[in-house]
């Protein structure tokens, strides 16, 4: 039986606003503006209303225009000498790593240009996340330093070492301390180096700090275990996971691999064999991983505690004072249900919590013992070595250059002067350090306090390597030679300790070849061709819990008591900025949220009713007050499910030197954190007042609607067992259709494409992919406003009631906004359906888009007029129209209009120009790529052998792309699944991208 559950997008189209009305019922908001057209080639003239060109739109018009102008001439020079290694036209591939994941790095006649997954690395899984889909862009960022700097003036590196080995010499015979402060370093060859530089220099102490900290977790360990190390958890292990705040599949410790471990356990194949794990997220703002959670309970910081200690005491038997929730009954109930489902999974159990409070650590590591986690799902032995940065050791660092006892101070990969929660306490006390030196690539917030700036290389033009957990370890070469005078941070400390090796590279193969090639059973040769050595995992053995539970329970039940005050406020990362590192990346600034669906902002977001009874309205500015009177300006964002009584807000913005993109782009949080029991905590309290004004945010989510058309299928595991079509409504007969188009029958290949709906977490990363795959363009914040932006393929966010799976959206219920607290979401991946019965080619009067005989709806660039009526014509709304020349508009010079960056440019898609429709095209250039390799090669293709760009990005294996004509191929055989359907199938556009319904493993089911 097909679920009469209604879905929608937002607010606004749940409440049938006056606004959302008016702008779905006008298809195109804008007129086409053909003056600007018109005066910028140089015609003084107005353009009648019924104009010709008004009609066909402005492409025919800018073509003919631009035909009148004289071309300019480009000069260009072949290679006298050509490199052995490069073909024109062939690219190469270069394994390297980035935070942890083994890559690929394209380049195209020796420019990186696209990041790829190594399909041969550990998990054998081609994925990556949004950051370092987009990282390639940060590589041309031409607001990086050009050189080193002194004193504010730039310099050569001679003169650089000439002055640090001297003033460092000095300090070491004044007897001050010399310290290295970085973000945590799990680079084996930079570790080996940092104690090389130490034993030079033996006054040197290394700090490590992370904006966002872990060391609650570590603390806890140390103190439960006797092990102070950040556990591998181990999510495809658990058929029970239970989350307290932890964005496990986003932000939180290794979203990547959480990802692949939870997903092996709710995908097709795992749904095959009858298995899938529940899952029950207990948070505050709704975030990817609590949209994708089978039960999601809202509370607030001040009960999360309450809310562990009630699970402690129901899965012990203890009687812990404080885990009562005596305003939050649903909290209550879904503990309850939390505790029988935990321990009727003992031995396949998880519980994690996102909080840094080592109290409320040392809660969860008792109740994991007491589940027999540990060995288990827990693994204490094969620990992540990603966030072992020490907030006590900070603060006792501030301490002493407070005291003048510090005389030189390294800053490598960290930016305090931003990042740390008190900046001025920092900012204060360096400056009593005579000599302050920065690695940074930018003048950032700390580096511009520094007299000496020596830029690092980036990751693509440096050696290095990474040991994200034990046993692990990657290579990181260089795909290209510095693009400005950097030098690695590594080679300046091997110079200035007069190290006998002062070739970083060779420094890093020596260590390799030491002390990891022989364990992993590969040469050096070997290792540059598949990236990373795995020497296995040591057995992982259980832990007896040795922590004091009943002096932790205090601990929380009295930090609960300090949040239970004034608006409790949830600091957190978000998806694509992270801890501000990546604020400068304009791919990343414009990748939606995928909860709130905002680019190019931070906001308070807030529960609808809580909005209604402070007196707030969407897009209101309000000022953030923290308890240190630090406050912000924000605009409110109404959010359903956010826990009442709360506000959530983004840190990662509101930088101040981050260059063009990341400037002034929303408000630092940071300082509205605090240091509590020795570690830094984001849940904390304000005082929060509206000022009066409102700003628009960038939204992309509801810029369409579907007029309420069924385009979400879902179910219940119970109900999928008893019945595996059950939600899909394919059971139900075939309906009498009839055809205006001809039938077309795809010739030797029919391209299609598969997405798992239960498999797609929302991340992000398939839209980062396509972007710079295929040269799609940034627009920036009042672009986006205006329903402009440019991406090929969208994550959609469905919200529905949960209500037992029945309709409650009547309008009473939704006047009352009661229910918008409890409300569950689904990602859908949107891109263009390949239709045989496109609707787009009926009406497109230059036949600008046309159906190949491989199945792929095409466009012709050049013979687009800009008519606008596919757009229009396409019920799934993925077209998008260009409004301007991107490339060398200035009013986008935060991407690419300079010469650095259009070097990510790809050439084998064309740069579209202003006034032609454009959408996905399934990759062609790889297709075509693909057919070419295999036609060299006399042999018929491959499945699995031409990968998309979106498809090869997903972590979670949930875009699957092939010939639909083999009858053996991995999409045929999705495709083919009983839980497969098609959007809007009941139009006959008959679609080429399939669907497999969502399943959600819930308690009640």
């Amino acid at each position: 039986m097909e679920s009469n559950k209604k879905y929608w997008k937002g607010l606004e189209e749940l409440q049938r606003t006056p606004e959302f009305a008016e702008i779905n019922k006008n298809e195109f908001a804008e007129d086409l503006p053909l003056e600007d057209v018109l005066s910028e080639s140089g015609l003084n003239t107005v353009t009648p209303r019924r104009d010709f060109l008004k009609a066909l739109g402005f492409g025919l018009g800018a073509v003919s225009l631009a035909a009148c102008q004289t071309a300019p001439v480009h000069k260009s020079i072949p290679y006298l000498i050509k490199p052995e290694e490069v073909t024109p036209g062939v690219p190469n591939y270069y394994v390297s790593s980035h935070n942890g994941q083994s890559i690929l790095v394209k380049t195209r006649e020796g420019r990186p240009i696209k990041i790829e997954g190594n399909a041969s690395g550990l998990y054998g899984n081609h994925g990556t996340d949004a950051t370092t889909q987009a990282s390639v862009l940060d590589l041309y960022d031409i607001s990086k330093l050009k050189g080193p700097k002194l004193d504010n003036a730039e310099t050569t590196w001679d003169k650089i070492d000439s002055f640090v080995k001297g003033e460092l010499n000095k300090v070491q015979a004044s007897g001050k301390k010399i310290r290295i402060i970085s973000s945590t370093v799990n680079s084996p060859s930079t570790k080996s180096v940092i104690a090389d530089f130490i034993a030079q220099y033996p006054n040197t102490t290394h700090i490590q700090t992370d904006a966002v900290s872990y060391a609650g977790i570590i603390q806890a360990n140390g103190t439960s275990f006797g092990k102070a190390v950040l556990p591998r958890y181990r999510f495809d292990r658990a058929d029970v996971i239970v989350s307290f705040g932890a964005d496990f599949l986003g932000t939180w410790i290794a979203g990547e691999e959480f990802t692949k471990q939870y997903v092996s356990n709710r995908n097709t194949a795992s749904l095959k064999k009858g298995k899938m794990s529940r899952h029950i997220q207990f948070e505050t703002g709704m975030s990817m991983t609590g949209t994708n959670a089978d039960s999601r309970i809202p509370v607030k910081p001040s009960e999360t505690g309450s809310a562990i200690i009630a699970l402690y005491n129901a899965i012990t038997g203890s009687q812990l004072a404080g885990g009562q929730l005596p305003n939050n009954a649903i909290a209550d109930k879904a503990v309850k249900l939390a505790a029988k489902e935990l321990q009727n999974a003992r031995g396949r159990a998880l519980v994690v919590s996102g909080s840094n409070d080592a109290a409320v650590q040392t809660l969860v590591n008792a109740i994991n013992s007491a589940l027999g986690s540990y060995g288990a799902t827990i693994d204490l032995d094969n620990p992540f070595y990603t966030n072992t940065g020490s907030d006590a050791s900070f603060a006792s660092l501030i301490a002493e250059m407070n005291r003048g006892e510090v005389g030189a101070v390294f800053i490598l990969n960290s930016n305090p002067a931003y990042t740390y929660f008190n900046s001025k306490a920092f900012t204060d006390s360096l400056a009593k350090v005579p000599l302050r030196i920065s690695f940074s690539d930018k003048e950032d917030e700390t580096a511009s306090l520094c007299n000496v700036i020596a830029p690092n290389t980036y990751y693509l033009e440096s050696w290095g390597d990474e040991n994200v957990f034990e046993g692990y370890y990657t290579l990181i070469q260089p795909a290209i030679n510095p693009v400005f005078n950097s030098r690695q941070a590594e080679q300046s400390l091997l110079i200035w300790s007069d190290n006998p090796q002062k070739n970083y590279h060779q420094y890093v193969r020596a260590y390799w070849e030491k002390n990891l090639l022989p364990a992993g059973g590969k040469t050096w040769k070997q290792l540059l061709q598949t990236g990373f050595v795995y020497t296995g995992e040591k057995p992982a053995t259980s832990y007896a819990f040795a922590g004091n539970a009943v002096a932790a329970a205090q601990s929380v039940v009295n930090q609960s008591k300090s949040l239970a005050k004034d608006i409790e406020v949830q600091l957190y990362q978000s998806v694509a900025i992270r801890d501000g590192k990546h604020a400068n990346n304009a791919f990343l600034q414009e990748l939606p949220d995928p909860v709130s669906k905002v680019t190019w902002d931070n906001y308070v977001a807030v529960s609808p009713k809580f909005a209604q009874e402070q007196g707030w309205e969407e897009f209101d500015l309000v000022d953030v007050k923290g308890a240190n009177g630090y406050s912000i300006t924000l605009p409110v964002l109404l959010q359903p499910g956010q826990a009442k009584g709360t506000v959530s807000i983004a840190v990662g913005y509101g930088r101040t030197k981050a260059g063009k993109a990341g400037n002034e782009v929303g408000k630092n949080a940071y300082p509205l954190a605090a240091l509590t029991n020795g570690t830094v905590q984001f849940d904390t309290t304000a005082t929060i007042s509206k000022t009066g004004g409102k700003m628009e945010l960038a939204q992309t989510q509801t810029h369409h609607s579907y007029e309420g058309r069924n385009v979400i299928r879902e179910t219940s595991f119970k109900k999928y067992l008893a019945d595996p079509h059950s939600g899909t409504g394919n059971h139900q007969g075939e309906h009498k259709t009839y055809d205006l188009w001809p039938e077309h029958k795809a010739i030797g290949h029919s391209w299609v494409m598969a997405i798992d709906l239960n498999a797609c977490t929302g991340c992000g990363s398939c839209v980062v992919a396509c972007n710079v795959e295929n040269n799609i363009p940034v627009v920036g914040k009042d672009e986006v406003r205006r329903r402009r932006e440019m991406h090929w393929i969208r994550i959609d966010r469905y919200y529905s009631f949960n209500e037992g799976g029945e309709s409650v959206t009547e309008e009473k219920e939704i006047e009352k906004l009661e229910n918008l607290d409890d409300v569950s979401v689904v990602h859908q991946p949107m891109l263009c359906q390949h239709c045989d019965h496109a609707p787009c080619e009926t009406v497109c009067p230059v036949i600008a888009t046309m159906h190949s005989s491989d199945g792929l709806n095409h466009m012709a660039y050049n013979r687009c007029v800009g008519t606008r009526y596919c757009a229009n014509n396409c019920p799934y709304k993925v077209r998008r129209f260009n409004w301007f020349n991107y490339w060398n508009d200035s009013r986008f010079d935060n991407y690419l209009n300079n010469e650095f960056s259009q070097l990510l440019l790809n050439p084998d898609v064309t740069t579209r120009s202003r006034g032609v429709m454009e959408k996905c095209t399934l990759c062609i250039q790889r297709i075509q790529g693909g057919r070419l390799q295999a036609k060299m090669e006399k042999r018929p293709l491959k499945d699995g052998e031409i990968m998309v760009a979106c498809q090869q990005a997903c972590t979670a294996g949930a875009i699957i792309f092939g010939d639909f004509n083999d009858p053996n191929s991995a999409v045929r055989k999705s495709l083919d699944n009983e839980r497969t359907y098609y959007v809007l199938q009941e139009l006959n556009t008959q679609p080429g991208v399939g669907y497999q319904t969502k399943v959600r493993n819930t308690v009640e089911a």
